[in-house]
């Protein structure tokens, strides 16, 4: 039923100007609102002038600005509750699993290079430009979604 209702519905306004009484005008049927733009994700949520590509200094910007994002209270650090504070729940649930607990503080120790417990700016960049530098294939200065899924699919010893 629930799938049923968006169509009946589309079908209806459809039909609304064949309903309209003798001698009145139908109204012209409004043009299709615009879909909005989708924001870019991944890699390409850094590509701030558009060029298809992320090179080094754009890279740079945005994880210096998603650290200030994650960090919450504003003291430099990130805890591993501001790190994860933002990851969608599953399903219904908002606890996560084994594997996902497993998996986030496998990441955080990650990150957490003198293991003080916080990931400073420092840390946080470190990593970030590890991960640039495994996107870039060709070495070129510039990572696009492309270049990073390639990179990714290449087996851990090629890498």
């Amino acid at each position: 039923m629930p799938k049923l209702f968006p169509l009946a519905t589309a079908l209806l306004l459809l039909a609304v100007p064949a309903l309209a009484a003798p001698g009145e005008t139908p109204a012209a049927p409004a043009a299709p609102a615009a879909l909005p733009a989708r924001e870019p994700s991944g890699v390409m949520r850094y590509d701030t002038n558009k060029d298809g590509a992320v090179d080094r200094a754009e890279w740079t910007a945005g994880q210096q600005a998603r650290f200030k994002r994650l960090d919450a209270n504003g003291d430099g650090k990130l805890t591993q509750d501001e790190l994860f504070a933002r990851t969608p729940a599953v399903g219904n649930s908002v606890l996560l699993s084994d594997r996902q607990a497993q998996r986030q503080s496998a990441y955080f120790q990650r990150l957490d290079t003198d293991k003080d417990g916080v990931v400073t700016l420092v840390e946080f960049m470190a990593l970030g430009e590890r991960n640039f530098a495994r996107c870039d294939l060709n070495k070129d200065g510039r990572i696009d979604t492309a270049e990073c899924r390639q990179a990714l699919q290449r087996k851990p010893a090629a890498r």
